[in-house]
């Protein structure tokens, strides 16, 4: 069963790893990005840019996908496309190369579709393949991204 606030939205309160895997409750995990993040292109983008730079890409994700639930309509598909990156970038540390090389397709495409600064990131992740080192896949996103 699924984590609910009081009002019966879904929330995230199991811990995680480093790598986004779920541990059992009561487990000390890394840091959480809240349920109820809300941040501007700016924070956003910097947040992202220090989880990539701590080698942690799920929390990345978590930024985007925090910035695509309050973003502009037109920005959207945008910030979907760099939370799936960064799920691909953590499937490739889990060792799940079949799992990143499709979130980095679609992510990459999304990127791309934006335009922009964000072609770049879309380019070099579409270039990423499923056996790659993580560590370079994640300096790789994080050099190509705006900020």
């Amino acid at each position: 069963m699924r984590d609910r606030d009081p009002e019966g939205r879904p929330r995230n309160a199991r811990p995680r790893d480093a790598y986004g895997r779920p541990l059992p409750y009561g487990s000390p995990g890394v840091p959480r990005v809240p349920d109820d993040y809300a941040p501007t292109t700016e924070q956003a983008l910097a947040d992202g840019r220090r989880f990539l730079g701590e080698g942690m890409p799920f929390n990345a994700h978590e930024v985007f996908e925090g910035r695509w639930k309050c973003a502009p309509e037109d920005e959207r598909e945008l910030w979907q496309g760099l939370a799936q990156i960064c799920v691909g970038l953590t499937h490739l540390q889990r060792g799940n190369g079949r799992g990143a090389v499709t979130l980095f397709s679609r992510g990459a495409a999304k990127a791309q579709a934006y335009g922009g600064a964000y072609d770049a990131v879309g380019k070099a992740a579409s270039e990423l393949d499923g056996d790659g080192d993580p560590e370079a896949a994640i300096a790789l996103i994080m050099e190509k991204l705006p900020g």
